[in-house]
């Protein structure tokens, strides 16, 4: 077909010179706004209709859903848009430039995922799009790597989507069938502060966080006897103490403590079932302390995924990328995707070890046979006869 502007270098340049980072620090937090309009502007030069979705009514917040061809089954392509943010101080380029160097093209999200949209165009280019008789939907979507805010804007509006779908997030070419869940708590103990002289002056709050922890481990271990899945490389839940703060100076009982955990589930783990059995083990900890208790989910928590590895999705990206379907302990929008009735399966040309950091890259060897990987996708499920 005739070729279409912008490159996939254009493109690709384009989209890491504007700027999207999301973070539920406000500080950092950035619209998305440019990059989705650019997408829309792009995709319409496909013959795509286009849908700007303000998420949470934020006007600065917005996914886009595209689409060509009509009636059932087809093909979701689906990236998010955001990115993390990032350590200038450590990049040894412009991270808003993209730079190839040695082989690889570096600039933030060119791993985690601002690749994927320019090679879904290059895939579309070489497609004769007239032959199109099922749906195929392009998503890109916001907050991805802060709130998951797109994901559930998509799933309350009940929308009716593809039956199949791939999210281009770094695996390697390797194509993902399951992943683990993830919550972070925060566990708030208040007692009251006094001279250290005498621990009858007040209640401290780090000793009975003390207690806390050795409860929650205890939890940890009976999680860990009676959950595991030999598919994953660390086969067992794991719930990791990231952070404690408390008191202010040591001739002081400490009158706050702050612990922060991460929990990683596995699939058909229930999140508010781990929730309630965290809390609980808190409360028992502390009974009789005179410590009050304050709980926040700083992640409200993203269940495992599982799509079944005899789907036709899964099947057919084991067969493209020549590798059986395996696991991460990173998530997702899958599991938002395979709630929304479609099956999913994560397969990108990225490395997720050089996600979030400075000096991000993505190989150029990998472009190609994604590019091939999404022609033969589109075309099993969109163009050929099924």
């Amino acid at each position: 077909m005739t070729q279409i502007s912008p490159t996939f270098m254009e493109a690709f340049s384009s989209l890491i010179a504007t700027p999207s980072v999301s973070s539920i620090n406000p500080l950092f937090n950035q619209s998305n706004r440019a990059v989705v309009e650019m997408l829309a502007t792009w995709l319409e030069e496909f013959g795509f209709t286009t849908e700007l979705q303000l998420v949470s009514g934020d006007p600065d917040k917005l996914n886009l859903i595209s689409c060509m061809g009509q009636g059932e089954g087809g093909l979701v392509l689906s990236g998010h848009t955001d990115t993390v943010p990032y350590n200038e101080s450590l990049w040894k380029q412009d991270p808003f430039k993209l730079s190839e160097i040695d082989n690889k093209l570096y600039g933030l999200g060119t791993t985690g995922m601002k690749s994927f949209f320019p090679i879904v165009m290059a895939a579309l280019k070489e497609l004769d799009l007239d032959k199109i008789n099922r749906p195929l939907f392009i998503l890109a979507t916001c907050d991805e790597e802060s709130t998951m805010a797109g994901a559930k804007a998509l799933v309350s509006s009940k929308r009716a989507l593809g039956r199949h779908a791939l999210i281009g997030e770094p695996t390697g070419l390797q194509p993902i069938n399951m992943h683990k869940g993830i919550m972070v708590e925060s566990i708030k103990l208040i007692g009251s502060s006094g001279h250290s002289s005498d621990p009858a002056f007040g209640v401290n709050a780090l000793e009975g966080m003390y207690t806390v922890i050795g409860s929650l481990m205890k939890l940890r271990e009976d999680i860990q006897s009676k959950q595991q899945n030999a598919s994953f490389k660390v086969p067992v839940p794991t719930m990791n103490f990231a952070t404690i703060h408390g008191g202010d100076n040591p001739n002081r009982i400490c009158g706050d403590c702050e612990l922060k955990i991460d929990m990683r589930m596995l699939p058909g783990m229930d999140l508010e079932d781990c929730r309630a059995s965290i809390r609980r083990t808190v409360m028992q900890s502390v009974d009789g302390r005179d410590l009050i208790v304050e709980f926040d989910s700083v992640f409200s928590g993203l269940s495992g995924m599982q799509t079944d590895q005899n789907a036709e999705i899964v099947r057919l990206a084991e067969k493209l990328a020549g590798e059986p379907s395996g696991t991460v302990a990173f998530g997702t929008e899958g599991p938002y995707f395979n709630s929304m009735g479609m099956e999913t399966v994560i397969l990108g040309p990225g490395d997720i070890d050089q996600a979030h950091q400075a000096n991000e890259y993505l190989l150029l060897d990998r472009i190609d046979p994604m590019i091939g990987i999404l022609q033969k996708m589109i075309t099993h499920f969109c163009i050929e006869n099924n």
